[in-house]
């Protein structure tokens, strides 16, 4: 439990420090046998791609370190319920396990556009064996969320 901890602290650091880079408030870091691999945040904004969320920065870059286009025995702790697309990266990359924070739910709240599919029922769907855990952190997650709302010139 505590390297959990650990690990979705990094994602929550790498995350607040995307939104001082205008960026939205979502970290992702992916570890493997208690080490990290990877640790990122969200770029869509200043990258100008609407793929450059956490999960798939922290996949990218979790695949070159490891030299492989697998991440199996991974975790991907990520401070938000990862998106329908981030989910498909992170089934077939053959990652062991998602551990979030808050949901989608949560951020559709706060204003942004999200697609109302949970991980669950993306998991149960498509038949993935990705574990899923969420609600991790939850109340350090939405105070990342919360601090972002309350800053000036953000962009959904």
């Amino acid at each position: 439990m505590k390297a959990e901890r650990r690990f979705m602290e990094m994602a929550i650091a790498k995350a607040l420090e995307g939104v001082k880079k205008k960026n939205s408030p979502f970290g992702s870091c992916i570890a493997k046998d208690g080490r990290v691999v990877a640790v990122a945040h969200n770029t869509v904004l200043t990258k100008k791609d609407a793929t450059n969320h956490a999960e798939m920065n922290a996949i990218r870059l979790a695949c070159k370190k490891l030299k492989s286009h697998e991440l199996r025995g991974c975790t991907v702790y990520s401070t938000t319920e990862p998106c329908p697309m981030c989910f498909s990266a992170i089934h077939w990359a053959k990652a062991g396990a998602i551990v979030f924070g808050t949901r989608t739910s949560d951020v559709k709240k706060i204003g942004f556009h999200e697609l109302t599919i949970s991980d669950v029922t993306l998991k149960r769907e498509g038949r993935s064996p990705v574990r899923v855990q969420g609600g991790f952190m939850k109340k350090e997650c939405m105070e990342l969320l919360r601090a972002w709302k309350k800053g000036r010139g953000k962009t959904y």
